[in-house]
């Protein structure tokens, strides 16, 4: 029988770690509220007196200086002596002039037009439906269409994420063996120009919509990869474009349902030759949950109530490749970039 002592020490943590979540949001908005006032950037190499912010940001002494002791003890700041503060190592990501950011994507994730879904989880639980169509009348990726500024802040963040699996996937995959890949929905280039630079022999299209291929130009540009990339706007559900032997799809496929993940794969694999390879670069879900990165299965859920797509397990991507006519013939997770894996699907 379980002591007393050990059920109070139990019920300590599990009433910690509740109230811990319940306060998430808090946290976020606390992030948001630093990108929007430019905190880090204000606070530079430091240390900054929280006057000395607040007469650059515009606000009152007081206010600020409890913004910046709750990033403090959110671990992004912190204070040396009372009411002086330097910028963590995590807390430069909120700079968006630092080259490793994530200001886009934490201004994007923390925007109403992500959040305000969530507030009706539970419907989308009930229903199966996606909140963010009932909530804003329309579906998400019409709503930025409809709204450029946010549109920006999308692709930006996008581009954020994709770095970092931009430093790895050119040597987690054997590219020498082909001439040419188009990186479907590849936004501002960003994974297909790391590609570009380490394989000379590879020629690249990055394929998008017109809107979402806004700074690929000045991407490809950056990397003198102008030769050597082409931009095609198209919608993936109509065709994507021949004349590659790879095929690149990070991110996409979460976005959607089964049958229209499988309508992006069909299309890729019409204009596959046999032998030809479908790249898809997303996380994999264990069958069981283990002890994996719990923002996988949080995105999960952001998937469900703003966009209606899923994330997927081995055995759903097999199906979805399956009925695209591929083959998954291996799964590798990306280490250095989790949690995403490499799925390489072949067209026979």
């Amino acid at each position: 029988m379980m002591s007393t002592d050990v059920r109070a020490a139990q019920t300590a943590a599990g009433r910690e770690l509740v109230a811990r979540l319940a306060f998430g949001s808090m946290a976020a908005h606390t992030l948001r509220a630093a990108v929007r006032l430019g905190v880090v950037e204000l606070i530079g190499d430091g240390p900054r007196t929280a006057a000395e912010v607040a007469a650059g940001a515009g606000t009152a002494h007081q206010p600020m200086t409890r913004l910046l002791r709750a990033l403090t003890a959110l671990g992004l700041l912190t204070e040396h002596t009372p009411d002086t503060f330097s910028v963590t190592p995590a807390g430069v990501l909120l700079d968006p002039g630092h080259p490793d950011s994530l200001a886009s994507f934490v201004r994007m994730f923390t925007d109403p037009a992500i959040v305000r879904a969530w507030e009706h989880l539970d419907s989308s639980v009930r229903t199966g439906e996606t909140a963010f169509d009932s909530v804003f009348g329309t579906d998400f990726f019409s709503h930025l269409a409809r709204h450029p500024e946010l549109s920006t802040d999308f692709n930006a963040a996008m581009s954020q994420v994709a770095s970092e699996t931009a430093a790895v996937l050119p040597r987690a995959f054997d590219f020498s063996r082909f001439t040419s890949i188009t990186d479907v929905g590849g936004g501002s280039g960003t994974l297909l120009a790391a590609v570009l630079e380490a394989h000379p022999g590879l020629a690249g299209v990055v394929f998008d919509t017109a809107d979402g291929l806004a700074e690929a130009g000045k991407t490809l540009a950056r990397h003198g990869l102008e030769e050597r990339c082409s931009l095609i706007a198209g919608d993936f559900f109509h065709s994507v474009p021949q004349g590659s032997d790879v095929y690149l799809v990070k991110s996409i496929l979460h976005d959607w349902t089964d049958a229209q993940a499988v309508t992006i794969l069909r299309h890729c694999r019409q204009v596959l030759q046999p032998g030809g390879v479908v790249l898809i670069v997303e996380p994999v879900l264990p069958e069981v949950v283990g002890a994996e990165d719990e923002g996988t299965y949080l995105s999960d859920l952001n998937m469900m109530v703003n966009v209606g797509g899923r994330e997927r397990t081995r055995a759903d991507f097999e199906e979805v490749c399956r009925r695209a006519a591929l083959r998954v013939t291996s799964v590798t997770p990306l280490a250095e970039a989790a949690p995403y894996s490499l799925i390489e699907a072949v067209a026979d």
